[in-house]
């Protein structure tokens, strides 16, 4: 029997249909749940208006249900841009046009704005999962859009969909793992010689600037601390000729609903704040996210989004340090390149095969830069 039919399909438009209690019991069925997938940081993204219709993020959260009870869920929206992704398909939507055949709206499954890795076919049971995968399935099938991509599976939910029809598509990004270090100065111990040297002399150029910080964990910022964070953030978008994605009000919901989660890092000068940092974290891992300053000093970028942080690990005891998507510059700094995926699927038979063609060749070279990579490994050898 087909395993969908003992559940009830529903689409979901806003995550407080289904309340904060089952989100987070669904969620707590999942190995690889992380702190994007919290209801606080999910609704905050809907509810301040940076992931909405207005914005091109149409929440279409598919969920499974057994009477009253939430079983499984696919965090999925109706995309009509390709923003704020990390997983670049432009090609694809301007070959579609080339074609004469729209390629948004599209389904997307995705955390809006956060290129990390975690479950995506959230449900109690595998029983739950397959139906979840079936129900997807069912709606791609009969839904007027161009395709459905799901950005950032881990290793088994990617193989899964790979199995459903999905074509997978690899990635690299750069992770910082702790070995134990009782201190940064053991961790740079483990670099060599020229990568120990350059990051000594990055931190000498901002502790000789007159650079000091305060590390303010979420409940301990006030709403003062995350107005300057937004400053430092827009800021620093403007400069790059960019519109941010994330307003203060999203901030604002994010610390007062999720605080044990976050860490601002507020770099000061003469007393006076002139950067801001903030990283999300678990008891497992650490995930950079956004950076911004008010005036350039050399190399605070670094210390303040990597340093401060990588420290914060070290005395906290967290494994994983995910510094974000690309940024080959990271392996100088002891992060090292891990593969990630993506999952696509296109209506279209003749474009799914020209993209399945494409992903074959991108693989490859994939593969050969990782290989690349690993050579260029920066720490100390072992012999």
């Amino acid at each position: 029997m087909n395993a969908e039919l003992h559940y009830r399909t529903r689409i979901i438009s806003s995550l407080a249909e289904i309340g904060q209690p089952a989100w987070d019991a669904l969620l707590a069925a999942q190995a690889d749940a992380t702190p994007f997938l919290s209801y606080a940081f999910l609704h905050a993204l809907h509810e301040s208006g940076s992931a909405a219709k207005d914005t091109g993020w149409e929440p279409q959260y598919l969920t499974l249900w057994q009477d009253d009870a939430l079983k499984a869920a696919l965090p999925l929206y109706l995309k009509y841009h390709s923003y704020g992704e990390y997983v670049f398909d432009w090609a694809w939507a301007e070959a579609y046009e080339r074609h004469g055949l729209p390629y948004y709206p599209k389904l997307l499954s995705a955390i809006p704005f956060t290129p990390v890795a975690g479950s995506r076919l959230l449900a109690h049971d595998d029983h739950a999962r397959r139906a979840l995968v079936q129900a997807l399935q069912a709606l791609q099938e009969t839904a007027q859009t161009s395709s459905t991509h799901v950005l950032y599976p881990p290793d088994a939910q990617a193989q899964t969909l790979a199995e459903a029809g999905f074509m997978l598509r690899s990635g690299v990004q750069f992770h910082w793992h702790n070995e134990g270090y009782r201190d940064f100065a053991e961790f740079l111990s483990t670099l060599e010689r020229k990568k120990r040297k350059n990051i000594l002399a990055e931190r000498r150029k901002v502790n000789e600037a007159g650079i000091t910080f305060r590390h303010l964990r979420g409940g301990e910022a006030g709403e003062g601390d995350w107005r300057f964070f937004h400053r430092c953030y827009r800021h620093t978008y403007a400069a790059h000729h960019s519109t941010p994605y994330l307003n203060l009000d999203f901030f604002l919901r994010i610390a007062a609903d999720m605080p044990q989660h976050l860490l601002l890092t507020v770099a000061c000068r003469d007393g006076k704040p002139i950067a801001s940092s903030l990283v999300v974290y678990d008891d497992e891992s650490l995930y950079g996210r956004y950076w911004g300053a008010l005036e350039e000093v050399p190399c605070l970028h670094f210390e303040t989004a990597y340093y401060q942080p990588l420290e914060f690990c070290i005395d906290n005891k967290i494994a994983w340090f995910e510094g974000g998507a690309q940024g080959e510059h990271k392996m100088a700094r002891g992060f090292l390149p891990q593969k990630t995926w993506s999952a696509h699927w296109l209506a279209h038979p003749s474009f799914a095969d020209a993209v399945e063609r494409f992903l074959e060749r991108e693989g490859g070279g994939i593969d050969d830069y990782l290989s690349e990579l690993n050579e260029r490994n920066p720490f100390r050898s072992c012999d």
